[in-house]
């Protein structure tokens, strides 16, 4: 969708017809960010650590700890994913702050990371229990609640995607209205210069860039994490 509060297209791919958002522009810019930092971050490790090492061991144990708690220390594997998870989704959620568009105020990005924790909690819970056994759970505690229980699971991904999309899409329409009504009165009061525009807006930029961003990021990954670690449980 171009115009309004949906992504503006950028560019489309030569020779086709297909669109590049922003949404995609800027995650492109969060994905080189996180690459290079993973590069940078994991060059010259010294037995002793030091510096920006202490940083980035406390950062891949507190990733660690948190799935360990979470999942359990049998479910370790889920970690490298969940950080990488993580991390996207705040560097995602903080791209206002920096003039960007949140590829999270998209919902078609909220709803593909759903779908993947989807796929995750049936694939491994079937993996972890059998087919059968697995699938035998949707017929608890009587059969007549299977459709209930089917619904119960399509539900899963709407929730989770439809919870993040609407905290980030909430904190940008509004951020968008408070700029627009700051410009409108630094033009009726006859300032050349939107000062308003300046330091008013920087509470509501901590709060829902900062705070709420930081904090959807968890909720969604931590879902994600209790969703799995009950299939398979």
């Amino acid at each position: 969708m171009e115009g309004g509060f949906g992504p503006k297209i950028i560019f489309e791919i030569p020779g086709t017809n297909i669109p590049i958002t922003e949404t995609v522009v800027v995650t492109w810019i969060i994905m080189a960010i996180l690459i290079l930092f993973s590069f940078v971050a994991t060059r010259k490790f010294e037995q002793k650590p030091k510096g920006f090492q202490n940083f980035v061991e406390a950062l891949v144990d507190g990733i660690y700890n948190l799935t360990s708690q979470t999942m359990g220390e049998d479910k370790m594997a889920f970690a490298p994913y969940i950080g990488t998870l993580m991390l996207y989704l705040i560097f995602a959620n903080l791209a206002g702050l920096f003039a960007f568009r949140p590829p999270t105020a998209d919902v078609n990005t909220t709803m593909g990371l759903a779908l993947i924790t989807f796929v995750m909690i049936h694939f491994f819970g079937m993996k972890s229990k059998g087919v059968g056994t697995y699938l035998k759970g949707f017929l608890d505690p009587f059969p007549v609640m299977l459709p209930l229980n089917l619904i119960g699971e399509l539900a899963t991904p709407i929730s989770l995607s439809f919870r993040l999309f609407g905290n980030i899409v909430g904190g940008l329409i509004i951020m968008n209205l408070l700029y627009g009504g700051l410009g409108v009165l630094s033009t009726t009061l006859g300032i050349g210069i939107p000062i308003f525009q300046t330091g008013i807006p920087a509470v509501l930029h901590l709060y829902f860039d900062v705070f709420a961003g930081v904090l959807q990021s968890f909720i969604f990954s931590m879902l994600t994490m209790v969703f799995v670690s009950m299939a398979m449980d």
